[in-house]
């Protein structure tokens, strides 16, 4: 049985993200994707139901500073600040795309829905594919590789996990997928 992997090099993490670089309609929607996934660590179906109002505040004609949203899956409050990558890739696809406030981020071209789990599904994999990730690539590896590399810069287990909302540690330590090159480099780096 496979499991989702996250995306532990920088420069194939840099190759997905750059994958969809472009002015097209499509392209901006679907890099957007992945860098919302990789930058919130949002589920796919949570990032799927934004709407331009969550990110965008009409009335003051600005950028809001944090997302703030309902989890599906748990039913927790979550607030997410959203860093530099995201509004400046947030404001690339409102310039394009000119949304009303309850339009749908990423709405699918053919209606006003939107895109299912199964079209980000098909992006993501498209992109890591074309990228030469491993097969293990899906939307919750974006999930688990924000939490990787948060890791990796040393915030505390404790804090990924009230992040992710989860409601053990070992669900945490398991999105980790600390592999043997991890625990390898611990023991290269402590000379004592």
């Amino acid at each position: 049985m496979s499991t989702t992997q996250p995306i532990r090099k920088s420069e194939e993490l840099n190759r997905l993200k750059c994958y969809y670089d472009g002015d097209t309609p499509l392209a901006v929607r679907n890099q957007l994707l992945i860098l919302m996934g990789l930058n919130t660590a949002l589920r796919v179906t949570d990032m799927l139901h934004l709407k331009w109002t969550s990110v965008y505040d009409y009335e003051n004609k600005r950028q809001k500073t944090h997302l703030e949203l309902t989890e599906q899956k748990t039913g927790k409050q979550t607030r997410i600040a959203l860093n530099g990558v995201l509004k400046e890739a947030l404001a690339k696809w409102m310039d394009l795309k000119q949304p009303a406030p309850q339009d749908y981020i990423f709405e699918s071209a053919r209606s006003r829905l939107p895109i299912d789990r199964h079209q980000a599904y098909r992006i993501v994999r498209k992109a890591a594919l074309s990228c030469g990730l491993s097969e293990h690539i899906s939307c919750h590896s974006l999930r688990k590789t924000f939490g990787y590399h948060a890791w990796k810069l040393g915030v505390p287990p404790a804090v990924l996990m009230h992040i992710y909302n989860h409601s053990s540690y070992r669900v945490t330590l398991h999105y980790l997928c600390i592999d043997q090159d991890d625990k390898d480099e611990v023991f290269q780096r402590i000379q004592l």
